[in-house]
């Protein structure tokens, strides 16, 4: 039996997230709270496999209740469920610790497929949510570029990046091959990189082409 909490304000809508859950024969809500407040006392009491999160209630939201779920029990899989389609939700809700982002107007067999997702160590997203979220994440995972690079060395980098031999740099930037070469080495000692080769990493590894 998969064990699960969960939290939502509304009891209606509560009791019909529980039926929903419990079509699936090894699933069971054994625990129901009202706000993320009510979520943490009865972990501390209780044993859940998975807690099920709303992000709006009273008392303490399902953000929170994330974050305090995680640090203090990480081996316990957290989803929001949410009427809200909204990115910076998602991504709130991924910073705390959540394992996946579900809608309620989620059918029941998604709804099950990221509870058993989440549990298996997986992320689960549905595919309207994912595609604004993932971009932005995506997005935050690129590192800065150094911000002594100017805007001239920034396209002598790209197109090292893009494979460029320094007559075809020269070529294309109207540039003579020496001034290419002296850029390149005032790149490489801002950066401190050892050569082209590090040069053209750094380019990709900083979405620079």
């Amino acid at each position: 039996m998969i064990r699960i909490l969960l939290a939502e304000d509304q009891g209606m809508v509560r009791q019909g997230l529980k039926m929903m859950i419990e079509t699936d024969a090894e699933l069971r809500v054994t625990g129901e709270a009202s706000n993320g407040q009510e979520a943490i006392a009865l972990c501390e009491s209780h044993h859940f496999d998975v807690v099920v999160l709303d992000i709006r209630m009273p008392v303490m939201d399902g953000l929170e209740a994330a974050r305090i779920i995680n640090s203090r029990w990480p081996e316990r899989k957290v989803l929001i469920l949410t009427t809200f389609n909204d990115d910076q939700y998602a991504l709130e809700a991924l910073k705390s610790g959540a394992s996946g982002y579900m809608l309620k107007d989620a059918e029941p067999e998604e709804l099950i497929r990221a509870i058993r997702s989440c549990l298996s160590g997986g992320l689960s997203l549905q595919d309207h949510v994912a595609a604004k979220v993932v971009p932005r994440l995506i997005k935050q995972t690129v590192p800065e570029i150094d911000p002594a690079i100017t805007p001239r060395e920034l396209d002598i980098i790209r197109r090292i990046g893009e494979g460029r031999s320094n007559k075809e740099v020269s070529a294309e930037l109207g540039l003579s091959v020496g001034t290419v070469k002296n850029h390149i080495s005032i790149i490489l000692d801002k950066l401190e990189l050892r050569d082209r080769t590090q040069l053209a990493i750094y380019a990709i590894r900083h979405n620079i082409v």
